[in-house]
């Protein structure tokens, strides 16, 4: 289903006078001052997690609070090397989120991960679903319906049945991506994740608790998937989200490397 596209400028206004009325009233967030950790409950779904329904089984973090459980998962790219899907698979791992190109950070050209094909068809064949993420430096609008429609020629012909990701992080000061807005970024998110939505796949947005608190107005994006990057034992961040980026560090069979695990949240 097609989305509509929002009024961002109201909303965006909307921000800035809860952000002056919460400063005026003591209310704003010590830990998080940014726009997003301000907003009142009611416009954005606050974290309802139960802590004490996390545990760690067999080297995994797992959820079970009665009436929502969560699946594991890895993500990976070229940095992983070659990977015994199989042997992931056995271990308990149930999906994977495959990156499948990135735009250069100076150079702003874009480029498939040298192990996207390889992995993917390997984690289907294993019988994972999978998903897949975009690395984005994007800086405008145009250039991030660009990197959509560059993934959307990769993804044809495979079954990923989970979101396509956008993942836009700050990298170094010399970055072409360096000094960008706050509206910038979340238009750029928005751009990216409508096109995917308009060819028929689910989107999603990737996001560490800074980028989630000062750089996107999730407002604006809450119509697609939040997948928060948080290593803890448990999440702390505001508002709600279904996937759950836990460690960077994990160990699983089959993968050589360090490699990032994930919780997906089920109803």
């Amino acid at each position: 289903m097609q989305k509509q596209t929002k009024n961002s400028s109201r909303t965006w206004i909307l921000l800035l006078v809860l952000a002056l009325l919460l400063s005026l009233s003591g209310c704003q967030e010590e830990a998080h001052p940014g726009l997003s950790s301000q907003l009142p409950e009611e416009l954005l779904p606050k974290n309802d997690y139960d802590l004490e329904a996390f545990s760690e089984q067999n080297g995994f973090l797992t959820y079970d609070d009665g009436t929502r459980t969560a699946n594991l998962g890895v993500d990976v790219s070229v940095y992983q090397g070659q990977i015994d899907w199989q042997a992931v698979r056995e271990a308990g791992v149930e999906f994977a989120i495959i990156r499948l190109g990135y735009r250069g950070y100076t150079s702003g050209g874009l480029y498939l991960d040298d192990y996207y094909l390889q992995n993917i068809e390997g984690a289907q064949a294993a019988g994972l679903q999978t998903g897949v993420y975009f690395f984005s430096q994007a800086i405008n609008e145009e250039e991030a319906r660009e990197e959509a429609e560059y993934v959307l020629q990769w993804v044809d012909g495979y079954d990923v049945s989970l979101p396509v990701f956008y993942d836009w992080e700050l990298t170094t000061q010399e970055a072409r991506t360096a000094g960008m807005d706050p509206e910038t970024v979340t238009a750029c998110a928005a751009a990216f994740c409508q096109t995917i939505e308009e060819a028929g796949w689910d989107a999603g947005v990737y996001f560490g608790q800074h980028t989630g608190y000062q750089l996107l107005n999730l407002l604006e994006l809450q119509d697609y998937a939040f997948w928060l990057a948080e290593y803890a034992d448990t999440p702390s961040f505001r508002y709600q989200f279904t996937w759950w980026q836990y460690t960077e560090s994990g160990t699983v069979p089959g993968i050589e490397t360090p490699v990032d695990l994930n919780l997906r949240f089920l109803e």
